[in-house]
């Protein structure tokens, strides 16, 4: 039957997805600066179960948008993912993040640059051509002038995520084409798990680690 539970929690988004062989049955999403995936994503798996006929013993996998992003973000959604799956038996699917959001644009030439923000004028990113195929794979970029002059001297590069303000002070090349879509969503993870599925790519539940790409940093207390 291919009844996932898809679980996107990398940024300010959080987003839950209900899908049967690939096809989307009920999404819930919300963005907020406040990061309120520990409140929300429990109700939202509720909502789109009960929308759709189904409950959670029903569920054939469970699957985690794995990075990178939010250190907090990518250990809530991970922490509650794996619970499910040890609660019910059930597989665990990681999907490429940076992948899933890029299939929110359909175009017919040129590159995506999919990215993350970072901190300062960094961002994590990966491109992809128009076929989603990989050109250069996820990692972390610092964003100067000459930043995708290959690209956008050989054609259309279409940029899309949360990092795009502040690429747009910098790239200024008439080639660049910066989307409105500003999150990932678990609306996109669908196709992408049930592909997983079909080819049993698990994760081994007990040594899955998020991608966090960069160490998680804390600051030091001020001296009393």
């Amino acid at each position: 039957m291919g009844l996932i539970l898809n679980l996107e929690t990398t940024t300010k988004n959080c987003s839950v997805s209900l899908a049967k062989e690939g096809r989307t049955l009920a999404c819930r999403e919300l963005a907020e600066n406040g990061f309120s995936h520990a409140e929300q994503l429990q109700p939202f798996i509720d909502q789109v179960l009960i929308e759709s006929g189904y409950s959670l013993t029903d569920l054939e996998a469970v699957a985690i948008s794995e990075g990178p992003g939010s250190y907090t973000g990518l250990r809530i959604g991970t922490s509650l993912a794996k619970g499910l799956c040890y609660a019910l038996d059930v597989p665990l699917i990681a999907v490429d993040t940076l992948k899933a959001q890029a299939m929110q644009l359909d175009f017919t030439e040129g590159a995506i640059v999919s990215v993350i923000d970072a901190r300062r004028m960094e961002v994590y990113q990966a491109i992809f051509d128009k076929d989603y195929r990989v050109i250069i794979p996820t990692t972390n970029h610092v964003i100067e002038s000459d930043s995708y002059a290959d690209l956008l001297g050989n054609g259309k590069v279409y940029f899309i995520g949360d990092a795009i303000d502040k690429i747009k002070t910098i790239i200024k090349h008439p080639n660049a084409i910066f989307s409105d879509q500003t999150w990932p969503s678990a609306i996109q993870m669908t196709s992408l798990s049930f592909e997983k599925m079909q080819n049993k790519d698990f994760e081994d539940l007990a040594y899955f680690e998020p991608y966090y790409l960069k160490d998680f940093i804390t600051m030091n207390p001020p001296p009393k």
